[in-house]
């Protein structure tokens, strides 16, 4: 088992390692509480299931579309509207980064299925390892993870031998928005609900204090119109069952599923739940403080500008 290469101090490695990911593009970045997650993941599911020795999980955020996304139809966005991979890449390059300057093993925990458990378990819960290391609350829509400054994020993990201090949850969930407690107290529906295409969406909103009562997702409503990876083999088990080429060829050839065909063939990511009109709808999503990459951009300019005065100003 490899060594620290050094005495290593967990407040200047804890900061270290964030600063890295932030510099690296992610828009957050914290540490869950361990024993949390152990008490809420089941057996087979938590941490060290995956690494052993596991000490801390690191969890970082990655904005999600830009702010022109929103305005194009739902054919095009399901196209290009995740960001995920980027927050992957970040998480991969910060295990690198850990084990680098401190040599102590880490990994970049996969974002995919459990083989042994169904194409809708995942290894790990990557919304578990967020929501604990605060840097998201679960929201109406689905449980999709919000923040309160910049909205809908994508989120990826890294596991580490090195122990760090954890983070908190957030105190507040900015879900449900008061302009989505409005619409309940006149419709009982929010936006998100009223909006989805399959109407997976429902809940209660407690009116007198505007926060989140019930959630409810119907997750197979959502995944059978959103996750067409399931759709592949179901289409080639029509071609199959075909009583003659005609039929079969229909089940091949129709207008929609050559859309399938072309999706695998251009490795587009359009076969991963790629609806966004609950988010598209969600105040918080769109309208969040830094949820805009263009304010995002100006915000950091203008921070850029006051760093290179304080200089100049302190020699005047």
């Amino acid at each position: 088992m490899a060594k620290p290469k050094r005495d290593i101090d967990p407040v200047e490695a804890k900061t270290a390692i964030l600063d890295y990911c932030k510099r690296k593009g992610a828009l957050v970045a914290g540490v869950a509480d361990l024993d949390a997650i152990n008490r809420i993941c089941p057996p087979g599911h938590r941490p060290a299931d995956m690494m052993p020795r596991v000490k801390s999980v690191i969890s970082l955020g990655v904005g999600g579309q830009t702010q022109g996304a929103w305005s194009v139809p739902a054919k095009a966005l399901g196209y290009f509207g995740s960001t995920e991979t980027r927050g992957y890449t970040i998480a991969y390059g910060a295990a690198f980064y850990i084990e680098n300057k401190y040599g102590v093993p880490s990994i970049y925990c996969p974002p995919d299925m459990d083989p042994d458990a169904g194409p809708r378990v995942p290894l790990q819960s990557l919304k578990v390892h967020a929501e604990l290391a605060g840097i998201g609350a679960r929201s109406l829509a689905g449980d999709i993870l919000l923040h309160p400054e910049f909205g809908y994020m994508y989120f990826a993990s890294v596991f580490t031998e090195l122990e760090l201090e954890p983070d908190a949850p957030l105190e507040t969930n900015p879900c449900p928005a008061p302009s989505c407690v409005s619409m309940y107290k006149s419709i009982g529906r929010t936006p998100c609900m009223k909006f989805c295409p399959v109407q997976c969406l429902d809940g209660e909103v407690d009116t007198e204090t505007g926060a989140q009562k019930v959630m409810r997702y119907d997750m197979a409503a959502c995944a059978e119109m959103t996750q067409q990876f399931e759709t592949v083999p179901a289409t080639l088990m029509d071609a199959m069952k075909a009583e003659d080429e005609a039929a079969r060829e229909d089940a091949l050839f129709d207008p929609d599923n050559k859309i399938l065909w072309y999706k695998l063939s251009a490795g587009s990511g359009g076969l991963f739940a790629q609806c966004f009109e609950c988010m598209r709808v969600c105040p918080i999503a769109t309208k969040a403080p830094m949820a805009d990459p263009i304010l995002r951009y100006d915000a950091a300019r203008e921070e850029r500008e006051r760093a290179e005065a304080m200089p100049k100003a302190a020699a005047e």
